[in-house]
């Protein structure tokens, strides 16, 4: 057995009535001016505004970059670095799902460190801790608000680069459902994907541990049970807050264990075409998992119980085929496209995504390392 670290931020509240309890926490940590990031949307239905007199009542100033990007780019963090340094900001909050966090990340990182973001692409790269970040969540799928992962594309290679560093990990993460309830049908289902996609790929990792384990089955079933509720109506309570938990969970088991190369796959897929990253991930998982079984069969036919298959006297094989088809049922259910041509991803393309995928530090601890041309096999079978 090797050793294995844990990494989660040091705060986390969750649960309906969470925000107003997180902002009022902050009251004792003497900030005085806060960067909101965020993108245009949330700003535009007054979030950003119900946020901001929030923050004022605990005597916090604060200033909104809101022009993040869905794949948050370069560039994003730059102007977002820009306004901080002018507003003398000391504490960074995000508010939205993935793309503010990620974005939020890069800029605390680079406020602290200096250079530029892509310096610190890869693994550990940084050498001090980053500005504080609050991380104030509104989808259930990324988990960015409490993971070392940062996800940002560079737009003149046009890849998403992977940050993994134990700096970008905000202070505190906050999940209220109740910022959840107004995601739309089509977020909602992508963002489930994701977190399950977080799950099953923390699961059958190299570097999974008997913590992630538990966190990975549970979130599964959370999701398996929840996301189709969730799709189906958002005004769901009950659902809301268990994909706000499962996503949670999710995330805490990937943080630890890592990912494989679905993500490795779909950060490509992300950066070259910029298509959304729970979509490409929620296409992309069956077929990696079919790449896997080969290794992890008996890993995906646990996944399949997790999800409520009746796995009772199937060989581990059997079972990773019926985890398989499970996963492509749920993926069906809540909407998401059957195929990587409907996102109008080229074959031409291919050689070029999978040389890229095997660089992403998310594919170090798939279950299985794969030739360059297995990965363009797996996009094949994928289109």
């Amino acid at each position: 057995m090797t050793s294995a670290t844990f990494f989660i931020p040091a705060v986390n509240m969750l649960g309906y009535g969470s925000l107003s309890e997180a902002v009022t926490s902050l009251k004792t940590q003497n900030f005085r001016r806060a960067l909101i990031v965020t993108d245009n949307v949330l700003n535009s239905l007054g979030v950003v505004a119900q946020l901001q007199q929030l923050l004022s009542k605990e005597g916090i100033n604060s200033c909104v970059y809101d022009a993040t990007l869905p794949n948050p780019t370069t560039e994003n963090v730059k102007q977002g670095l820009q306004l901080l340094r002018e507003h003398q900001c000391d504490l960074i909050i995000s508010l939205g799902g993935g793309s503010p966090h990620d974005c939020a990340k890069g800029i605390a990182l680079v406020a602290t460190n200096g250079g530029e973001i892509n310096d610190y692409e890869g693994v550990d790269r940084s050498e001090k801790p980053q500005l504080p970040m609050v991380a104030i969540n509104t989808t259930a799928g990324t988990a960015s608000e409490m993971t070392r992962f940062c996800i940002i594309t560079d737009e003149a290679r046009h890849i998403k680069m992977a940050i993994v560093d134990k700096h970008v990990t905000p202070i505190l993460s906050v999940n209220d459902p109740a910022l959840m309830i107004a995601m739309p049908k089509g977020l909602t289902a992508a963002t489930g994907m994701d977190a399950l996609t977080h799950a099953v790929e923390a699961y059958v990792s190299s570097a999974a541990n008997p913590i992630t384990d538990a966190c990975a089955l549970k979130a599964i079933t959370m999701i398996a049970q929840s996301l189709r509720d969730a799709v189906n109506d958002g005004n769901d309570k009950q659902a809301r807050e268990n994909m706000a938990y499962a996503q949670f969970l999710a995330g805490m088991a990937f943080n630890n264990a890592s990912l494989g190369y679905v993500h490795a796959m779909a950060h490509q897929l992300g950066g070259f075409y910029n298509l959304p990253h729970g979509v490409c991930n929620a296409v992309l998982l069956p077929h990696v998992q079919e790449f896997n079984a080969q290794v992890a069969a008996h890993r995906l036919k646990d996944i399949a119980a997790a999800m409520g298959a009746n796995v009772n006297g199937l060989s581990d094989q059997q079972g990773a085929e019926l985890c398989i088809t499970t996963i492509r049922q749920l993926s069906n259910d809540v909407g998401i496209p059957s195929g990587l041509n409907e996102l109008k991803v080229k074959l031409a393309d291919l050689d070029i995504l999978a040389a890229n995928a095997l660089k992403d530090a998310c594919g170090f601890t798939n279950p299985i390392q794969a030739t360059h041309q297995q990965i363009v096999a797996i996009f094949n079978a994928a289109m």
